[in-house]
């Protein structure tokens, strides 16, 4: 199942709303009866999984569920999510590179409003490589579109840090 019923995607995204109101082990178990649902192996399914384990601190886990995730063609603004928690997932497991080269390619492969989370998931993942300088640049270079006033000056600086 390429789209879930907007029905499960509601029940989903009111179990996401409520995840503080839950224990981590809970929380999964309402995932996982949720995600069964659908088609065994199901894309969706998978990042769900995935991103109930990342969120209560199986960081392997996840990766396993992002990575059945893309393999059965996770698509849409999900797989841009997936893509920049797996990064994240990986970090975490002390995978610092392998979060840089998916972060890079993401930020070539197109643009859209997760364009700054996709910076900000790069340079802690450069800051973990030894790249801190690069880091800087990229998240100073994010954060000056967002400023109400300096945009321009700080941008200026960001590129400075990047070209050294």
């Amino acid at each position: 199942m390429i789209n879930p019923a907007p029905e499960w995607e509601q029940r989903m995204a009111d179990l996401w709303a409520a995840f503080d109101d839950h224990e981590p082990q809970a929380f999964l178990t309402n995932v996982e009866g949720l995600t069964s649902e659908l088609t065994p192996g199901d894309a969706v399914a998978e990042y769900e999984l995935a991103s109930a384990h990342d969120s209560i601190g199986n960081e392997a886990s996840a990766a396993d569920h992002y990575g059945r995730a893309f393999e059965a063609g996770l698509s849409g603004s999900r797989r841009r999510q997936a893509t920049i928690q797996y990064a994240s997932t990986l970090r975490n497991l002390g995978r610092a590179e392998e979060s840089v080269t998916i972060l890079t390619k993401e930020r070539d492969a197109g643009s859209d409003e997760l364009d700054d989370a996709v910076t900000a998931f790069l340079a802690l993942a450069l800051t973990d490589v030894g790249r801190e300088r690069e880091a800087a640049g990229l998240a100073l270079g994010a954060l000056s579109r967002h400023l109400p006033r300096y945009n321009r000056s700080l941008s200026n600086y960001a590129k400075t840090l990047l070209e050294k």
